[in-house]
């Protein structure tokens, strides 16, 4: 027996439930079209921080007459400005940028950047805030982190199943957005480098080169071949949620989310409207007794295919049924399917009906009301002159009445009422339809529309202080951390004497072992922070305790899902972290870089919520970093960096699949040799799979070294910096650990590795 499905009414009979066809604008003819299929919401992007920087994004001016627009027909306009933002831009660009769509009334901000969020918070308290697929919330914990920010709906990961949305929706009072259309992304939104080290154009900027639609060949070790050469491993096919749309709004879901902000207004139309029939249907019948036509499907393959669709992970965790590993043969689209989607649709105007009602009385005022629902607003013109020929008829004044072509609305009804022989010039007519249409353009849109805050309104935050950490530029060299991933790294590590701090892998180490390296990091005057899985989805809140018996001085946390364990995270009543009698220590809380602080704000947020430290983000160059500052960051000046983190699986794709329980209950060691993806030029990525957790990472060909940019590192005030060994042997990480030790006490090192990389620390990203 199925579970019941979310009642139309929700919230206690307080309002009626969203259920929302939210349609793609990347351009003014894309958004109209959008209106003219059926959809109840656009989300569009402006000339600035939106995540799609290539799409025709409007100017200030067209901006704000799209939503005055979609607030004519009766729909929402959600702006994205859903990308990191660097100091300079959020303090001097951010608030000039979203005062005018305030003011004209925008419905939400599509937002991934704490720091934004705070500062729109801020600045615009009543402003709606969506928290965008960015911010990579996969379970009911980052719904819960997202809400107590001040979020009224999360757009989730992608790669949530649907008893994963409704596990949310069941236990957290927010809206959800839900992605059912559209190009899906080999990697968790938010969690994807690839572009951006590849190429220096970042996905988190809104400039993402696309580098998983290439193809790549896998290789095992390092001669024997694995799978597929030359094959597109990493290219998933188009999501298409037609068949699961009942289950959908079964299990709560509000908004439905269509992607392609950089397709064609037709291809938004045709998506638009197919979803507008179907979530129509529901509506009208539930989710029972129909399904999705064949000819529908068959529609939606003809906008756009990219070797098919599937239906994403709704149903399926990861699989090979996603990708399209072969190139997609080029397919002409039906001329005639295009041409009518342009006179349905894209060139034909939704129009509003109205009625009228015009009074034209010799010697009097002549006056037009218009009324569109419950709204009406009325102009009058100048007096009715006597006919001195041939007066004026009925018929002619309704024709000029009925010429509202620029306007967004349509006559309905005109009741004309004509006392004696009058004439009235035909431009004075059109002046006063004009003036009625603008007047009730007014009146309709002024619900929408708000006043500035006086700058005196606006909270300062009080309370912060002492939470920022001072600067301290200059004026002590950084402490050294390592993070591991196997216990053969861990014994290299423990041995250094230039160590303070060790990271062990929750994802990869065994967990049994985790008490045991605990106890001999500390005996060796170590601090020991557990770093926590990159992806925390609802079901592995399972290792939670597991990983607080460990007893470890702190740690380190990568995603949004994970902030909430700060707040259950009491020390356990026994442990080595204190003698008899003594008050246990509270654990440290470390941000990694994946919860992106591109800016103090961003950096504050943290630090009132509880961390005791942030990792730089990856992407910012020097100067940047200097800006943002460094008082209260560590920083990765050595490892591989992870590239891609994908619920997909490369070792599944193209050979078998590791058991992921048995992974997690450590029966069993991960099987196989390293397995390694190549690009065209024949670089190496090598990837790693985390079954306990069951997502893969691919990190970059050559490790970041930044042995000889410590000096400048250090003289930001930057309190620690970190080595990420992944597939370094012990001998290796000594020798990494004695030249970082070195080049901290000013030496030069001697043994370079032949692979390296500056990473962004000298280019910066786009």
């Amino acid at each position: 027996m199925g579970q019941a499905p979310f009642s139309i009414m929700e919230y206690g009979m307080k309002e009626e439930r969203i259920i929302e066809v939210l349609a793609p604008a990347g351009s003014m003819e894309s958004m109209r079209a959008a209106v003219s299929a059926g959809a109840d919401a656009v989300y569009m992007g402006g000339r600035k921080f939106g995540a799609r920087a290539y799409a025709e994004n409007p100017g200030e001016d067209e901006l704000l007459a799209a939503i005055d627009y979609v607030h004519l027909h009766g729909k929402k306009l959600y702006l994205t400005v859903n990308t990191l933002l660097k100091e300079r831009e959020l303090t001097e660009e951010l608030i000039e940028f979203l005062e005018p769509v305030y003011e004209a009334g925008v419905d939400a901000l599509i937002i991934q950047d704490l720091g934004v969020w705070q500062t729109v918070r801020r600045h615009f308290p009543d402003l709606p805030l969506h928290a965008s697929t960015q911010m990579t919330i996969t379970g009911v914990s980052g719904a819960r982190e997202a809400k107590r920010q001040g979020a009224s709906r999360i757009v989730t990961a992608r790669e949530l199943s649907i008893a994963e949305l409704r596990k949310i929706r069941e236990q957290v009072e927010i809206e959800i957005e839900a992605f059912v259309h559209g190009a899906l992304c080999y990697s968790y939104s938010g969690q994807c480098l690839f572009s951006s080290l590849a190429g220096g154009r970042s996905g988190n900027r809104g400039r993402c080169a696309g580098p998983c639609r290439l193809p790549y060949g896998a290789w095992e070790e390092e001669a024997s071949r694995s799978g597929r050469e030359g094959a597109y491993l990493l290219n998933l096919k188009d999501l298409c949620g037609l068949d699961s749309l009942g289950e959908l709004l079964d299990a709560g879901v509000s908004s439905l989310k269509i992607e392609g902000r950089m397709k064609s207004p037709r291809y938004t139309a045709g998506v638009v409207s197919v979803y507008r029939k179907y979530v129509d249907l529901y509506k009208e019948v539930g989710s029972q007794g129909w399904k999705a036509a064949r000819q529908d499907k068959k529609f939606l393959l003809e906008l756009f295919d990219r070797g098919g669709c599937s239906d994403g992970y709704f149903h399926a965790r990861n699989g090979t049924h996603m990708l399209a590993l072969s190139e997609k043969p080029f397919r002409q689209t039906d001329a005639a399917l295009l041409e009518e989607l342009d006179q349905t649709y894209v060139k034909r105007e939704k129009k509003e009906k109205i009625k009228g009602n015009l009074r034209i009385t010799q010697d009097l005022p002549v006056k037009l009301s218009l009324r569109m629902g419950t709204v009406s607003a009325s102009a009058k013109g100048e007096a009715a002159l006597p006919a001195r020929s041939r007066p004026i008829r009925e018929a002619d004044v309704r024709k000029q009445m009925e010429k509202l072509g620029d306007t967004p609305f349509v006559l309905e009804e005109l009741d004309i009422a004509l006392a004696g022989d009058c004439f009235v010039p035909v431009g004075k007519l059109n002046e006063l339809r004009r003036q009625a249409a603008s007047a009730l353009e007014e009146e309709l849109l002024k619900p929408y529309r708000r006043e500035l805050p006086a700058p005196a309104a606006v909270s300062k935050k009080k309370g912060t202080e002492g939470i920022f950490p001072e600067e301290e530029t200059g004026k002590r060299r950084p402490l050294l951390s390592v993070r591991v991933e196997e216990e053969a790294q861990f014994f290299a590590a423990v041995g250094e004497a230039a160590v303070s701090r060790i990271y062990l892998s929750t994802d990869s180490l065994a967990p049994g072992r985790l008490p045991e390296l605990t106890r001999i990091c500390r005996e060796a005057g170590k601090e020991c922070f557990l770093a926590l899985p990159r992806i925390w989805r609802n079901g592995d809140l399972w290792a939670w305790e597991e990983f607080r018996k460990a007893d470890p001085d702190g740690f380190l946390l990568r995603v949004l899902d994970e902030i909430p364990l700060m707040d259950e995270a009491g020390r356990p009543e026994s442990g080595k972290g204190a003698g008899e009698g003594q008050k246990r220590e509270p654990y440290e809380f470390v941000a990694d870089a994946s919860l992106y602080t591109f800016n103090r704000e961003a950096e504050r947020a943290l630090f009132r919520r509880g961390f005791a430290m942030v990792t730089a983000p990856l992407e910012l160059n020097g100067r940047e970093l200097r800006e943002r500052g460094m008082a209260g960051s560590e920083m990765i000046v050595y490892g591989r960096l992870p590239m891609m983190v994908s619920a997909q699986c490369v070792r599944k794709t193209v050979k078998a699949c590791r058991k992921q329980e048995e992974a997690r209950n450590g029966k069993r060691s991960p099987s196989g040799g390293r397995l390694f993806i190549s690009d065209r030029k024949r670089l190496r990525f090598p990837v790693r799979q985390y079954c306990r957790f069951c997502y893969n990472v691919i990190y970059n060909h050559a490790p970041l070294w930044l042995a000889e940019e410590l000096p400048a590192i250090g003289a930001m005030g930057t309190r620690m910096v970190r080595l990420e060994f992944t597939t370094e042997g012990p001998e290796e990480v000594s020798g990494v650990i004695r030249s970082f030790e070195g080049a901290l006490e000013g030496k030069r090192a001697e043994a370079l590795p032949e692979l390296r990389t500056r990473g962004h620390f000298r280019r910066g990203a786009e």
